[in-house]
């Protein structure tokens, strides 16, 4: 933080005067518009844009209030965050995400968990569909759906506190995922746990975090690097999700999802 913007910082948390509350604001919105921008991605239709803003500048607000300058932290980080936590806040609230939908979702991951530890390795897309006792062409749609649903969210490249060195996207899953299903599991383990469910994915699968969340190419580009469609790109994306949720529940012992 550059010391205008320390100074900025330390005259509001004094003063509270509503004329730098607000210049903060104005200072600070790009970050609601950036993480709605980014959370909307897949949403179903009628989920509006400018909803998904009210809701992360009242994120915004409470972050600008419960911020601490002296900690010498960049207001950035703490700002998304407690951006994001707002408007996914929200979205439960409004149980957009259909119960049968959600329910496909465990019974995919409880099947996902099964075989791999009846063949000790992650299960084809064919294995995996007939466990199911649906066609792959059904259980790819099934990943369609859920692609507006899933919050496993690695979507945000932060910086950490000294605001140099950048954090890869993959680093702060748990700001999405653990706070809701792994609170009680140290976010170094599951930083750990992690990088080993992704080290045994299948080498596509590796490809398309690797390059989304690492190399931060859309979902688009990473389909003309595989020569597949954006749909399909999507729907592999889906299916890691799901895998890194189920290897998630497999090692911290987490068997029920919320409903």
């Amino acid at each position: 933080m550059n010391d205008a913007d320390a100074k900025l910082w330390r005259k509001y948390k004094r003063t509270k005067s509503r004329l730098l509350h607000e210049e903060i604001v104005r200072k600070y919105l790009y970050l609601v518009k950036y993480v709605a921008g980014r959370v909307a991605i897949g949403l179903p239709p009628n989920v509006e844009f400018n909803d998904l803003v009210s809701y992360g500048i009242l994120g915004l607000f409470d972050a600008i209030e419960k911020y601490d300058v002296s900690q010498g932290n960049k207001f950035e980080t703490y700002g998304v965050s407690r951006i994001r936590g707002a408007i996914m806040d929200e979205l439960r609230k409004l149980d957009w995400a259909p119960r049968l939908l959600r329910k496909r979702a465990r019974e995919i991951e409880r099947k996902m968990r099964e075989l791999e530890d009846k063949h000790g390795r992650v299960a084809t897309e064919d294995e995996l569909a007939r466990s199911l006792k649906m066609s792959v062409e059904d259980l790819n749609g099934i990943y369609n759906e859920l692609n507006s649903t899933t919050f496993l969210s690695l979507d945000e490249v932060w910086q950490n506190d000294d605001g140099n060195k950048p954090i890869s996207r993959l680093q702060t899953v748990e700001d999405s995922l653990v706070t809701d299903q792994f609170s009680f599991v140290h976010q170094g383990e599951v930083k750990e746990l992690l990088a080993q469910a992704v080290d045994q994915l299948p080498e596509k699968e590796k490809l398309v975090v690797v390059l989304y969340y690492y190399e931060n190419l859309t979902l688009r580009e990473i389909g003309e690097v595989l020569n597949v469609s954006e749909s399909r790109v999507c729907q592999i994306h889906t299916k890691v999700v799901l895998r890194l949720r189920s290897y998630l529940m497999k090692k911290t012992g987490e068997i029920t999802l919320e409903a």
